[in-house]
C-alpha cells in the first residue's frame, strides 16, 4: 500500500491492434502469496483484483495482511482483503491471514513465543515456502515487509526457497510509505540475501509506480459495471453493497481525493503483478545492496550481496491490461 499526496502527469491509454502472443498453457503457473495492507486506499484492492483476473498465470497461493497508518487497524486491513476474496469467489480457495500490527523491532524479540504478533501469517509465509521443490514462491508485499522480516528471522530455510518483490522505496531517494511504515524490517530482509526486488514507488517522478495512474473517468468507463459477478454481495468499506468488483473500484475511487493534473490516483500495488506477469512493463536494474539508515538508502558499491530495483514502467500497457481482462471477464448479457 502507498499512501501519498503525488503529483503526475495523466497519460491517457492508447489501445493498438497488436499480435496475439499465445501463452504455452502447458507452463505452470506462478505461485504467489500477496501481503498486504489492503484497507490503506485503493492500490492493495487492485492488486488483488488483477491477480485475480490473472488466473491463467497466477496461482495465488495466499493472501497475509499487515496494519499500516490509516488502515482502522488489522481487523480493517484483513476485512478488507476478505471482501475483494470474496468478490472474486475466492473464499474457500485462497486463504487469508492476519499478521503483523506492530513492527518487527518490537515483534522480533518474541519470535520463540506462542502467540506473538502476526503468527499466523508468518507460520503461513514459511509453511508455504518450505513446500517449495524446483522453483521458488514469489512473496509479493505491497505494504511494509514486517511479516517477511519475520518469517525469514524465526525460519531462515526460506530464504532459499522465496523471491521477494515488494512494491516500496523512492530508491536512491529517501522514505516511502511502505517503508516508512516499518523501517526496522527492511535491512533484516535485504541482509538476509534472499532473493530481493524492489518496485520504486517515486512520488511525483516518471520513473516509478506513481505514473502508473489513472482519472476517475477511466474507472467509470472502464470498471463499472465490468467484470466477473460474484456469489457474495459486500458491504463496502464507504457503506454500499456490491457484488462485482469493477462497482466496487468506482466506489473507492468516488470516495478517495484524487491528485495531480488532472486529478488522478496511481495504481501503485498492481505494478508489481504486472511486471510479475510482463517484465517488459519495466525495466530491471541489478546493484550491490544498499543499507538503510533511518529512512535512506546508503550505497555499498563493494557489496557481493545484490539486489534488484525497477524503475520506468510502461503506463499505458499495465492499466489497459486491467481494463481488458475486466472486459473480458464481464458476462455477456
Amino acid at each position: 500500500m502507498v499512501s501519498k499526496l503525488v503529483l503526475v502527469m495523466f497519460v491517457p491509454v492508447f489501445v493498438c491492434s497488436c499480435v496475439s502472443i499465445q501463452k504455452d498453457t502447458s507452463l505452470a503457473k506462478m505461485k504467489v502469496l500477496i501481503d498486504t495492507d489492503a484497507n490503506n486506499e485503493l492500490d492493495d484492492q487492485h492488486a488483488l483484483a488483477y491477480a485475480f483476473l490473472n488466473d491463467a498465470v497466477f496461482d495465488v497461493i495466499g493472501v497475509t495482511v499487515n496494519n499500516t497508518r490509516n488502515g482502522y487497524g488489522i481487523q480493517g486491513q484483513y476485512d478488507e482483503a476478505e471482501r475483494i476474496i470474496k468478490l472474486f469467489n475466492k473464499e474457500g480457495q485462497v486463504p487469508l491471514f492476519m499478521g503483523a500490527d506492530k513492527s518487527y523491532a518490537e515483534i522480533a524479540p518474541y519470535i520463540s513465543e506462542n502467540g506473538f504478533d502476526g503468527q499466523p501469517a508468518v507460520d503461513f509465509i514459511i509453511a508455504e515456502a518450505l513446500k517449495m521443490q524446483d522453483e521458488k514462491l514469489v512473496l509479493a508485499p505491497v505494504g511494509k515487509l514486517t511479516n517477511i522480516a519475520l518469517a525469514i528471522l524465526k525460519e531462515p530455510r526460506i530464504i532459499d526457497k522465496v523471491r521477494v518483490v515488494w512494491l516500496g522505496g523512492n530508491y536512491p531517494d529517501p522514505g516511502e510509505y511502505n517503508l516508512d511504515n516499518d523501517t526496522t524490517a527492511v535491512n533484516p530482509v535485504v541482509e538476509s540475501g534472499v532473493d530481493f526486488e524492489m518496485v520504486t514507488v517515486r512520488y511525483g517522478a516518471p520513473s516509478g509506480t506513481s505514473a502508473v495512474a489513472v482519472v476517475p473517468d477511466e474507472i467509470e468507463q472502464h470498471m463499472r459495471g465490468k467484470g466477473p459477478v460474484s456469489d457474495n454481495t459486500i458491504i463496502g468499506r464507504h457503506g454500499g453493497e456490491f457484488n462485482r468488483f469493477g462497482d466496487y473500484s468506482a466506489n473507492l475511487f468516488a470516495e478517495a481525493e484524487m491528485y495531480g493534473n488532472p486529478p488522478s490516483r496511481a495504481l501503485f500495488d498492481m505494478v508489481v503483478l504486472a511486471v510479475l506477469k510482463n517484465e517488459s512493463w519495466g525495466e530491471k536494474v541489478e546493484i550491490p545492496a544498499p543499507k538503510l539508515l533511518g529512512n535512506s538508502w546508503v550505497d555499498v558499491p563493494g557489496n557481493p550481496n545484490k539486489i534488484i530495483y525497477w524503475q520506468n514502467f510502461n503506463r499505458d500497457a499495465i492499466v489497459h491490461d486491467l481494463f481488458e481482462l475486466m472486459q473480458k471477464t464481464t458476462p455477456k448479457q
